[in-house]
């Protein structure tokens, strides 16, 4: 397959150029759905350019794949944005976006895996993640608090925790689709409920130290009242 010899950018059109650069990458990493298979070559023959023009942009291929997945995660933030409808409860609407944070993951597996996987340095996903799907979190948890359904205080730890449970079944739907999960929304559901709900009662009713036996009697008691 040939491609064509784009033509020279305009003088002050850098920023059109590299927007390309990230489109053919983008469009890359999805088809293949492998970043092995993304290469400054195949990119360049994508748009048209050579590869040292894609170098001006991007010092090399890790520096690109880190830019266009921070691109994806982008898309997150609205996502993120949009699930959390202010008429909702502050519940409803942790619960909203925690199933919105879970269903673009799947929808992204490679960019997802590559945007958690460990890092030396915080780079631009995870600026990308912090001012994003973290805020939106925050918020929700905030409001939580405000609503004297959690402890009030600092958010941040319990929004590290329910980001926890949200991307551990994220990541195994991702990892192990052929487990007999069934409904994949119905399972990321429960998992979100439960990581909410333990909040809410270790908060409000147990306290943190509860043990395992004063649990047992507690649900046991729960059971007989209802």
């Amino acid at each position: 397959m040939t491609f064509a010899r784009r033509q020279r950018s305009a003088r002050g059109s850098g920023q059109e150029l590299r927007a390309e650069i990230l489109s053919a990458a983008k469009e890359l990493l999805a088809r293949t759905g492998s970043v092995e298979a993304v290469s400054i070559r195949e990119v360049s023959k994508i748009v048209g350019v050579s590869a040292p023009s894609i170098y001006r942009h991007f010092a090399d291929k890790d520096q690109l794949i880190d830019a266009v997945v921070a691109q994806v995660f982008e898309d997150l933030e609205a996502v993120m944005r949009a699930a959390g409808d202010p008429n909702d409860s502050p519940m409803e609407r942790l619960r909203r976006q925690g199933l919105a944070y879970v269903r673009f993951a799947i929808e992204h597996p490679e960019q997802y895996r590559l945007a958690t996987a460990p890092g030396e340095s915080a780079g631009a996903i995870d600026q990308v993640l912090g001012s994003g799907a973290f805020t939106h979190f925050a918020a929700a948890v905030s409001a939580c608090m405000a609503a004297g359904l959690m402890e009030p205080g600092d958010p941040i730890p319990v929004v590290l925790e329910l980001w926890s449970s949200a991307h551990g079944i994220a990541s195994l739907l991702i990892a192990k689709p052929y487990l007999p999960w069934g409904d994949l929304e119905a399972v990321a559901d429960r998992v979100l409920r439960a990581a909410c709900v333990g909040r809410v009662v270790i908060d409000n009713v147990l306290g943190p130290d509860v043990t395992p036996e004063e649990l047992t009697r507690w649900v046991v008691q729960q059971r007989q009242h209802r």
